[in-house]
């Protein structure tokens, strides 16, 4: 029999169920929406940080230990280091060397979490955070050094609802006056607060102490090399943008783990609705399968039909839980880009695929055992039904 002709006696044998058809396609659908937003966080994450790091990553960065340990809830690493890489500037290839402390604010309210970036005003912000542009008032200058003023991306004024001319406050003694606010961006910027590095410091009591050093390479391309040179030189950690991506792919591979052995709770049991489906199907056709067989259909045909149709449930579930998830995704993304402007979640063409594979092998894995029994039905019992 042609592969049409077995297809539609597929759908009819499905269409035949329409409210139990219904139902569990409904059930492998809310599992792999499930999986699909799970999952897509990861991707978004990978895509945001691989974007924001040509933007806002320098080319080596130098900190006592190494990205792989998280950012320290102090500054750590000694001031001092500064000018033995100063030393070595232009044996390096160095462009430029920024000092940075670094203060996380948070919060219940994940609107009023900010990282506050404190950097030596006489830099210049733009090796920092190439692109950035002032919306309202100025950027940091040289003579707002250990002065109380910072400068606010616009996603960070808009959570906090600030105005020029206002204050942030950083702790009980401590108020930056914003004397500048940025055009947004669409990026981790957007939820910066850039204040003068020793007034951070001084509010943070570690005047000596500092988050990492910043470089830019008049050579970018030889980043690996100088953060190797560097690293056995001065005895520290110096990584480059790479490293970063290395290790958030595997701090994220990790996180996609678990997510999707969450999902898989979901879809086991999607698996185990077609898996009833079909072989309800089974029991209620055993007169029509016989039939089928007593007039000349082999065994292998009534499997392949039974299979057939616990693939297109999953099929079709498969393509409801992706559009599902599309939608969730939208809904993530809305809540993201209003909290932090980034997008956090995507469905990458990757994604989309496992999707698929997996709704396949959820088919496929749920068919077997009704298809084999169909396959065995023995035509005298099967006609002897009523």
């Amino acid at each position: 029999m042609p592969i049409s002709d077995l297809f539609q006696l597929a759908l009819r044998g499905l269409t035949r169920r329409a409210v139990r058809t219904t139902l569990t396609v409904l059930g492998i659908v809310v599992a792999v929406a499930s999986m699909v937003i799970f999952l897509s966080l990861g991707e978004g994450i990978r895509r945001v940080f691989t974007q924001e790091l040509g933007n806002i990553g320098p080319d080596v960065q130098i900190s006592l230990n190494g990205i792989e340990e998280g950012l320290p809830r102090t500054p750590d690493l000694p001031q001092s280091l500064v000018q033995k890489v100063q030393d070595r500037k232009d044996e390096w290839g160095i462009r430029s060397i920024i000092p940075v402390v670094i203060s996380a604010r948070g919060g219940f309210d994940p609107r009023q979490s900010f990282l506050i970036y404190g950097y030596p005003t006489a830099e210049n912000v733009l090796d920092i955070s190439p692109g950035v542009k002032v919306k309202e008032g100025r950027l940091l200058g040289a003579e707002d050094e250990g002065k109380l003023v910072a400068v606010l991306g616009s996603k960070a004024a808009e959570n906090a609802g600030l105005k020029l001319g206002q204050d942030v406050r950083f702790n009980r003694r401590s108020f930056f006056k914003v004397v500048g606010i940025l055009q947004e961006e669409g990026g981790f910027t957007d939820s910066f607060i850039f204040v003068p590095k020793s007034t951070l410091q001084k509010a943070m009591g570690v005047e000596d102490q500092i988050s990492f050093i910043a470089i830019k390479l008049n050579d970018p391309s030889k980043a690996r090399s100088t953060a190797k040179t560097i690293s056995e030189t001065l005895d520290v950690e110096a990584q480059t943008q790479s490293d970063f991506l290395k290790v958030l792919d595997r701090a994220v591979s990790i996180s996609d783990a678990v997510r999707f052995g969450i999902s898989l709770i979901a879809l086991i049991v999607g698996g185990l609705a077609v898996a009833n489906t079909v072989m309800m199907g089974v029991f209620e056709r055993t007169r029509e399968f016989g039939t089928m067989r007593a007039i000349g259909a082999k065994p292998g045909f009534i499997r392949n039909l039974v299979l057939l149709e616990s693939l297109l449930l999953a099929f079709m579930g498969g393509i409801g839980g992706i559009l599902l998830g599309f939608v969730g995704i939208q809904v993530v993304n809305l809540y993201t880009q209003n909290l932090a402007n980034i997008s956090a979640a995507a469905l990458t063409p990757r994604l989309t695929l496992l999707a698929f594979a997996v709704s396949f092998a959820l088919g496929l894995l749920s068919g077997l055992l009704p298809a084999r029994s169909a396959g065995r039905i023995v035509i005298t019992e099967a006609l002897g039904r009523n």
